[in-house]
């Protein structure tokens, strides 16, 4: 569909982040208009592979203010938080100490990050996981490998080997989150799973386990055993690299 690049604010958003000096009313200046029809031109043509990652964040916070130019924003985020990534998933009262990331360019923001984690997490829900193994680990750094505390999750199988849930069963600090053996095992009954399989980030990038984690897996698989479920593995999520309990020989 062809559209006229004299844009106005999108009608989801307010106007309350319009610049110091507002842009007057009208087209916008060409080397604003220009410099974003290129960009969606490049994207189309070449996908995001032809965009480093500031320009892909101008695509994103054009929407987020159609009279400004975005570049600047963009290059702040990324200064601040590092790359595409770490600016999508970083946590909406860290962004909001962005000089000019008010509540709209928040919320795009945060909805690419959520469209990401449904696209990734789609690829694997009431799929056989341990034949899509890989989809698993893209849905798990997807979800987790930038976050700036802790996450414990447990993905639930059925006798098939299928992934029936997806369930956060705690949040903590940079280094630690409670999990509690008993009611990880309690849900996997509730919902009839006969598998388990463990999933927590390390904030810190290194997805060496600790004697505590190594501990709390112990304590999960005596509880499962117990009761007939299988925990097939426990995996921690780093920055750049996960862990397998399975592979490494901690299971």
């Amino acid at each position: 569909m062809t559209r006229s690049f004299q844009e106005s604010p999108m009608p989801l958003f307010g106007t309350d982040e319009a610049p110091p000096e507002a842009l007057p009313p009208g087209r916008l200046p060409s080397y604003i208009r220009d410099h974003r029809k290129r960009l969606r031109a490049r994207f189309m043509q070449g996908g995001a592979a032809a965009l480093p990652d500031y320009e892909m964040l101008e695509l994103v916070l054009f929407r987020a203010n159609a009279r400004r130019d975005m570049k600047p924003l963009a290059h702040a985020l990324l200064e601040a938080f590092g790359d595409f990534n770490g600016v999508i998933s970083a946590p909406p009262d860290r962004l909001a100490e962005i000089p000019d990331a008010g509540d709209a360019v928040i919320c795009e923001l945060k909805l690419i990050e959520a469209a990401a984690q449904r696209l990734a997490r789609s690829r694997i829900l009431q799929r056989h996981v341990l034949t899509s193994w890989e989809a698993l680990l893209d849905y798990c750094h997807t979800a987790m490998s930038h976050r700036e505390t802790e996450q414990f999750r447990v993905l639930y199988l059925d006798r098939k080997n299928t992934l029936i849930a997806d369930e956060e069963q705690g949040k903590g600090t940079v280094d630690h989150v409670p999990v509690y053996p008993r009611e990880v095992v309690k849900r996997g009954l509730q919902i009839n799973a006969s598998a388990l399989i463990l999933v927590h980030n390390h904030p810190s990038g290194d997805p060496t386990p600790s004697q505590a984690d190594i501990d709390m897996t112990h304590q999960i698989e005596a509880a499962a055993n117990a009761l007939g479920i299988t925990l097939h593995d426990h995996i921690i999520i780093g920055k750049s690299r996960e862990l397998s309990f399975r592979s490494d020989g901690y299971l």
